[in-house]
């Protein structure tokens, strides 16, 4: 559930059986986040917004309203533009290379620029769309060598670089970017 406010922007409300009580926290994009019991009533939640407002301003680092819509903007051109490219890219590289994954997921992780799961399953971050083709490059071939070894052992590194020669350079400079928008 979303409740506009005039001061906080939207405030997400998250209903949780586990949760016994209500709980501030600012979600990556800045929101305020309420987690609060199954049984809590909108009105009771905005209650409880009302009657912390000047806690929640001073312990909490909210981004601005606009800022929120901005960076959700950012996002959305961003995640467009991973969907034309991204996908096609990886799997370029996987009939080059002989690979085989089940599924491309596109995610938007703040630490992560891509992950490999057992089950063939590679996601890779939209922040990519912000960083120089070659580093994305590197990236997905970096993925799909985790197709053969679920590691950084010796012979995953290998691996990458059959297919990526600088790939320690690319490491390197793929550190001064930021996977979260």
């Amino acid at each position: 559930m979303i409740i506009e406010d005039k001061e906080f922007g939207e405030v997400i409300v998250r209903k949780s059986p586990l949760s016994r009580g209500v709980r501030f926290t600012v979600s990556t994009s800045g929101r305020l986040t309420m987690s609060v019991p199954t049984y809590t009533s909108t009105f009771l939640a905005k209650r409880f917004l009302n009657s912390n407002r000047e806690i929640i301003r001073e312990k909490l680092p909210l981004k601005d309203p606009k800022e929120q819509r901005a960076r959700d903007y950012q996002k959305k051109i961003l995640m467009k533009k991973a969907r034309e490219y991204l996908p096609y890219r990886l799997e370029y590289y996987a009939k080059l290379y002989g690979y085989s994954y089940e599924k491309c997921r596109l995610t938007h992780a703040n630490t992560r620029w891509g992950s490999c799961s057992s089950n063939r399953t590679i996601s890779l971050n939209i922040g990519l769309m912000k960083v120089p083709e070659v580093l994305r490059d590197y990236v997905i071939l970096h993925e799909l060598a985790h197709l053969n070894h679920m590691d950084h052992s010796k012979d995953f590194w290998a691996e990458v670089g059959l297919h990526d020669k600088n790939y320690k350079n690319h490491e390197k400079k793929l550190k001064m970017f930021n996977p979260g928008v």
